[in-house]
């Protein structure tokens, strides 16, 4: 029944505006706007909702967005010249460097927050 759809995912933010500004001004993504939401434009043709929720927002647990990369030190150090800080998880099964990179088995990977709180990432490719 839902299988012709072309489905899309979505997260909430405090402040669109300031999501905008993030995901398009330091991630480099092109973003769209209607009726106060935004959609993220992926480099992969998928879409992604980010709609605003206000002072009841609650920043997602868990990753909410995935940037594959080639080379994760690369893109670490990219976003960390944009001012982008990493999240660091020592003493965890998710340990990460001194880069905020983990490196304990399967993919490199290194998590980041957008301003509203929610986590995303750059893993490898």
């Amino acid at each position: 029944m839902l299988g012709e759809t072309q489905a899309f995912s979505g997260f909430s933010v405090d402040d669109a505006a300031t999501a905008r500004e993030f995901y398009e001004g330091v991630l480099g993504l092109v973003v769209s706007e209607a009726d106060g939401m935004l959609t993220l434009h992926l480099g992969s043709g998928s879409n992604v909702l980010v709609y605003p929720k206000g002072p009841g927002h609650q920043p997602a647990t868990y990753t909410v967005l995935n940037f594959p990369v080639p080379d994760v030190a690369a893109a670490v150090d990219g976003l960390l010249e944009r001012g982008v800080a990493f999240e660091h998880y020592a003493g965890t099964p998710m340990e990460t460097d001194e880069k905020g990179i983990f490196r304990g088995g399967g993919p490199l990977i290194a998590w980041f927050k957008d301003p509203a709180g929610n986590v995303l990432s750059v893993v490898a490719a």
